[in-house]
């Protein structure tokens, strides 16, 4: 429920404060004194949208702030799916900068509309005379159902299952799609992956064989080169290593007089052995060394085809071409293993339909359970409201699962003696849906967990016995939750155990709109000007006297 409301700098309201009472309370004023301006106010708290237009002073920003007491609302789970730190007693509010920027805080934290609107949905239920109009959508019509019905419990825990469901079918189709779509790319996919596959390229190969074609193709050359090496190591008369072992052995007989030329002589020898070692490996290289034409065939074929498929894979090394091959047998493995994929998608999207169905039949069985129930205490409440006539039928259809369940249902309605019932839009006027939509409201108040209840002008058109009726329910109504009425009555003026009135002020040339709560002598006076006009008589206000006195 609210304990208090602020609003500064919106529209024509400058600055405005209200604690409403816990039960009921009223709203008076005169028409454009900004009554609805509050509503409007009141709707930015609940996450609708705004411009800069709303700025009383545009200088300035617009604040609206609400406090809740919501520790009846079974609240903390919606909270945690928000990260938001739950307090029983939330601050909601709302700002409007002069630069157009709204920001919205819940207990301190900011939050965006969306969520704002979520939450303010179960704090705060404005029914004006329009509103009235969402009573012929089949879809709220399913929600008051289950109000009545107590379905609380049950409509959660089918929401839940087809939220699961609708994920699985979305994820199961996806899975088809994508299976249709590679099951059309298996065949080339089992190409390419076997082309690479009996080509088994290697990385670095590449390098390897264009080396080993160069010495093909050089063979002559080589050879030469290799067979002048080995001549001046070893093989001339004049060789080096000859040479060499002639300097050793000279070194090594000095080193008889002089002991320092000895490490001389061991690293010549060191020399030696090595340049004995190169010249072994460039004879081996000499005899591997021959012009192979099936050889150099065969490489160049190689090469051809690595780049070949280099380019076909848009790849710049042997190492891109293998993770081409690995990618593609993914892809082949993934087609052999969809069906079985596939088949374990089925079986769970089978299992969740067939929860949700057994649920969905459960809530169906408890809505049309109370048809005729519902039927029967909404008639004899229209009756009390002065509607005789009034009468009421339920249609309803199964359907294929929704988000609402697995039925249609259209309230049809008629007010009048002899005439079939019909649509709400084309069966009943404004104040004819405004009764019945407070009817409604009375009887879901024993069933479930309302919100505040702001009823603004609901009582249009209404007047005499049936505004007494009207007072006595919505007195009713306030013993189990909060309710605020804006009213034009002075029954349900009276009725209130606060009584607010709002009034408009001139401030330096500039209309304000103005609300102060209503002392027990203002009241009388008010209430008995809104019997008998501006200059209400002794009758009048002794009326208003007995008016708050029955209360």
């Amino acid at each position: 429920m609210i304990k208090g409301l602020l609003i500064k700098n919106y529209a024509l309201i400058q600055n405005l404060q209200m604690d409403p009472s816990i039960h009921l309370s009223t709203i008076t004023g005169e028409t454009g004194a900004g009554k609805s301006i509050m509503l409007g106010a009141l709707g930015l708290l609940l996450g609708n949208r705004a411009d800069t237009k709303v700025l009383f002073l545009e200088d300035q920003k617009c604040i609206i702030e609400g406090i809740f007491d919501i520790s009846a609302y079974n609240l903390n789970a919606t909270f945690n799916h928000f990260e938001l730190d739950y307090q029983d007693e939330t601050i909601i509010r709302r700002e409007i900068s002069p630069s157009g920027k709204s920001r919205a805080f819940v207990n301190d934290t900011p939050v965006t509309l969306d969520i704002m609107k979520d939450i303010g949905k179960y704090l705060v239920d404005i029914h004006s005379q329009r509103d009235t109009y969402l009573l012929g959508a089949s879809g709220y019509q399913l929600t008051m159902i289950d109000g009545y019905a107590q379905n609380q419990d049950l409509i959660r825990t089918y929401k839940a299952v087809f939220k699961k469901f609708k994920k699985q079918e979305n994820e199961f189709f996806a899975l088809k799609e994508q299976a249709e779509e590679l099951s059309k790319e298996a065949d080339y996919n089992h190409f390419l992956l076997e082309e690479l596959d009996d080509a088994n390229i290697n990385a670095g190969e590449l390098e390897h064989i264009e080396e080993e074609l160069r010495i093909i193709e050089h063979a002559e050359e080589i050879k030469g080169k290799l067979f002048e090496c080995l001549e001046l190591l070893e093989n001339s008369e004049y060789s080096v290593n000859s040479g060499l072992q002639q300097v050793i052995k000279n070194i090594a007989q000095i080193s008889i007089y002089a002991a320092h030329f000895e490490p001389l002589r061991s690293r010549l020898e060191s020399c030696f052995h090595e340049l004995k070692d190169i010249a072994k490996e460039l004879e081996d290289e000499n005899h591997k060394v021959e012009f192979d034409k099936n050889r150099q065939e065969e490489i160049q074929e190689r090469i051809g085809l690595i780049y070949q498929l280099l380019q076909k894979h848009h790849s710049k090394s042997e190492s891109d071409l293998m993770d081409v091959r690995e990618s593609l047998r993914a892809k082949v493995d993934k087609v052999q293993n969809m069906d079985e994929e596939l088949a374990v998608a089925k079986k769970e999207l089978d299992h969740l339909s067939g929860e949700m169905s057994s649920i969905g039949e459960k809530l169906s069985k408890s809505r049309t359970s109370v048809f005729d129930e519902f039927k029967i205490e909404l008639e004899k409440l229209l009756k009390e409201l002065a509607m005789p006539f009034a009468s009421i039928e339920i249609m309803h259809e199964q359907v294929s699962p929704t988000e609402n369940g697995l039925d249609r249902i259209s309230v049809l309605f008629s007010a009048n003696a002899g005439v079939a019932p019909d649509e709400l839009k084309n069966a009943a006027s404004g104040g004819e849906f405004s009764r019945l939509m407070f009817c409604i409201k009375y009887m879901l108040i024993g069933r479930t967990s309302l919100p505040t209840i702001i009823f603004d002008e609901i009582d249009t058109g209404i007047s005499g016995e049936i505004a007494l009726k009207m007072v006595k329910m919505m007195k009713e109504m306030a013993k189990r939750h909060q309710v605020i009425a804006i009213t034009h009555l002075p029954q349900i003026a009276a009725s209130g155990d606060r009584h607010y009135f709002v009034f408009k002020k001139s401030i330096e040339g500039k209309s304000v709109s103005k609300i102060k709560r209503l002392s027990e002598s203002d009241r009388i006076s008010e209430i008995a000007k809104m019997i008998g006009g501006d200059n209400p008589s002794e009758a009048a206000l002794e009326n208003a006297r007995e008016l708050l006195n029955s209360h």
